[in-house]
């Protein structure tokens, strides 16, 4: 079912690649969620964005294990590089301070702090 560790090592070339796919991936799909029209999928964006990348891996390790592509087969170090590269998606897009959302964000300030509401 899985390949063996001479077989696979860690520092392959293929476990960066698992890691940069799903990284680009979870930025891509967040960026696609944020600019949805619902609510709940831009609330949730980052979150939709790593979880639809760790099963875009998961559906490549079921491709490998069934022969679909000329690998080796399916492989545990793959799929923890996938959930590593999403991981650090994950935490780049919640510790940036900026979003993909493209939409202008609404101004709930009514003037400046020093300005009078009424005009006085």
């Amino acid at each position: 079912m899985f390949t063996n560790d001479n077989e696979d090592p860690w520092w392959a070339p293929d476990k960066l690649y698992h890691l940069l796919f799903c990284f680009f991936l979870t930025l891509l799909f967040s960026s696609i969620a944020a600019r949805t029209r619902y609510p709940f999928l831009r609330r949730h964006s980052i979150w939709v964005g790593s979880i639809l990348s760790l099963l875009a891996g998961a559906a490549k390790e079921a491709a490998d294990h069934l022969g679909f592509f000329q690998s080796s087969g399916a492989s545990a170090k793959d799929a923890v590089a996938d959930f590593i590269g999403a991981l650090i998606a994950y935490l780049v897009l919640s510790l940036v301070p900026f979003r993909f959302s493209g939409r202008p964000e609404k101004d709930t300030d009514q003037g400046r702090p020093d300005e009078d509401p009424r005009g006085q």
